[in-house]
This record gives structure tokens, sequence and C-alpha cells, in this order.
């Protein structure tokens, strides 16, 4: 087993989570918060948008079974990398879509996947994704993990 880890923010991260978990070779995905400037940042901080933290999920994968690559796959087909700030009913800073990179190489894996994705014409816009290296991860309250699944779905949103 070949352990990595890996960051994205995707909008509301209840339904981030959710479709992580349910790829093979995804050991785990715990909801939270990455890119602000507000040490332990609780949920109500970074929904006011004072954290400067987007709603991330933090997932831990074995790369033998599933690669950087696939999960960059999933990444965008699951939201609009293309909307600033927004996803769904859902805006602010906090609603990012951003990829929090490990390490060079989940870099040049994402900024090739962005220019793929942007070469393809799925979509009218380019993709505004931001590109950060990853910093202190701050997971959520207990009651957002598995979020969906205690809860039978649901808006991603309060």
């Amino acid at each position: 087993m070949s352990v990595k880890i890996a960051s994205f923010a995707a909008g509301c991260f209840w339904g981030v989570e959710a479709r992580f978990r349910e790829a093979p070779g995804v050991l785990e995905a715990v909801s939270g918060y990455m890119g602000g400037h507000t040490e332990q940042p609780t949920y109500k901080q970074v929904c006011a948008g004072d954290s400067g933290h987007a709603e991330a999920v933090q997932v831990t994968f074995d790369d033998e079974q599933i690669s950087f690559r696939e999960l960059l796959n999933l990444f965008f087909d699951m939201h609009n990398p293309t909307t600033l700030n927004r996803q769904g009913p859902d805006f602010g800073s906090q609603y990012r879509s951003a990829v929090f990179w490990h390490d060079e190489e989940q870099r040049d894996a994402t900024e090739q996947k962005i220019s793929e994705v942007n070469a393809s014409g799925k979509w009218p816009d380019p993709v505004v994704t931001q590109l950060a290296k990853a910093a202190t991860f701050w997971p959520a309250e207990e009651y957002h993990q598995r979020y969906l699944e205690k809860n039978g779905g649901g808006f991603c949103h309060l």
C-alpha cells in the first residue's frame, strides 16, 4: 500500500466528501478548512468569510488503487471549476474551487489537468480553480463529518 494525501475544495464540503468516499482506493475523506489565515477556524467564521479558508476535503488514498490523476478527474467532474467563489446556491470565497497540492507532482498534474479542461471546450469560460500549496488542514466540527450519510442527503448550506 502507498498511502498519500490530497486536498480539494469544490464548494460545500458535504457533497465533495461523499463523492470522494465512494471512490475505490480512497481510505478516508475528511471535511474541513484550508487556505485561510485564522488558527482553528470554526464553521461560523468560515461561512462568514472572516477566516479566508475554503471548505475543503482532505483525501487519504492508496496510490496503488487510485491515482492522484484519477482523483483530479473526479474533482473536475463533480463541480463547475469556472465559477469564481460559487458552486450552485453557495457563494463566497469559502466555496471556491481549489486544489491544495502536497508535492510538486500533484502541482504539475493539476496544471496539466486545468490546461486539458480549458482545451476541451466543456465549459464556455476558463477554469478559475485556485492552485495553492497545501497549508494546515483544520478538520471541521464532528457534525459535518459524513454529514450526508448521517442525514440522508440534503442541502449543502444552512
